[in-house]
């Protein structure tokens, strides 16, 4: 049986939004609510690793998904205890593994592109070489439905805006929802959440307001979930990650429009006019010579707006 880690809060507490007075373009003074970003400094053994700049709501979890993520611990069962301290904004864990040399490891790390310089440390990529993600059958009538759920969600950013949101969700429910400041530290809470609950991700898809990056690909990999679904872009390196890892990438996700970036023979296109379940990669192969893309239903024309 798992031992979970002793979490101690204090009775200090944070707010996710505040109000304050703003004028309009037409000098109209207005009550309109903002997001909160507090920081929160991580130790562990009592080595400072990070200041996380963060909305603060779920911080438990989001900690322990950080250090796992950054390959600072490695099994959850060796941490003795979490202490959340709001009065001090400082996270203290505790852990019986073996953590010398922490401040040489710390000298190693990558600002990446996630918003407020999320860091990938040394040798994150390393520990996934070889590794096997399950491909998933997506069917199209599932991903719309999925994505009607989620509409329902954001309450931070419907309110105040300036927050990310991010999801775990398998077929059309959604199992967790997270905001925060930053789409890395959302990712990072996701995951804390399921390594307490010791569940895996193979059966799961990630999803996420934000850009489709390098560091989300490679967290995302890290939970082992094989499909990453977002209502927005992705750069570069997200998209060469994602075909190494083999990481299904949907982007520009949003009512019943979608980019496959990477994948496309795991989406199964059964809605718009298709009699028969159709693959992706079956449903872009021209029928006769002459035939374009853009006869085949389902596609979805345009670039990478």
């Amino acid at each position: 049986m798992s031992h979970l880690p002793k979490i101690i809060k204090t009775n200090s507490s944070v707010s996710q939004t505040m109000t304050v007075q703003v004028m309009d373009e037409y000098g109209d003074m207005m009550e309109k609510e903002i997001a909160c970003e507090h920081p929160l400094t991580v130790y562990l053994n009592w080595v400072e690793i990070v200041t996380l700049m963060t909305l603060g709501e779920r911080p438990s979890a989001l900690v322990l998904g950080y250090l796992k993520n950054q390959g600072f611990i490695e099994d959850i069962d060796a941490i003795e205890s979490l202490i959340i301290d709001w009065e001090t904004n400082s996270a203290a864990v505790i852990t019986r593994e073996n953590t010398d040399g922490l401040e040489k490891k710390l000298e190693k790390k990558t600002v990446t592109s996630g918003c407020g310089q999320g860091t990938m440390f040394g040798n994150v990529m390393k520990k996934l070489e070889g590794i096997q993600l399950p491909k998933p059958s997506i069917p199209q009538s599932k991903l719309y439905g999925l994505l009607e759920s989620l509409t329902h969600h954001n309450e931070t950013y419907k309110a105040a805006g300036a927050v990310h949101g991010c999801a775990v969700c398998k077929d059309t429910e959604i199992l967790s929802f997270v905001e925060d400041v930053g789409r890395h530290n959302a990712v990072d809470t996701l995951a804390g959440e399921m390594w307490l609950k010791g569940e895996q991700g193979a059966d799961k898809i990630f999803y996420t307001t934000g850009r489709l990056t390098s560091e989300m690909v490679i967290k995302v990999a890290q939970m082992g979930i094989p499909v990453l679904l977002s209502r927005s872009g992705a750069t570069q390196m997200g998209y060469e990650l994602a075909q190494k890892l083999g990481i299904t990438m949907i982007a520009r996700a949003k009512g019943h429009r979608f980019q496959v970036y990477n994948g496309v023979e795991n989406l199964i296109l059964d809605v718009k006019g298709n009699t028969e379940s159709l693959s992706v990669e079956d449903a872009h192969k021209p029928t006769h010579k002459g035939e374009t893309d853009q006869q085949h239903p389902g596609h979805q024309q345009g670039g990478n707006k």
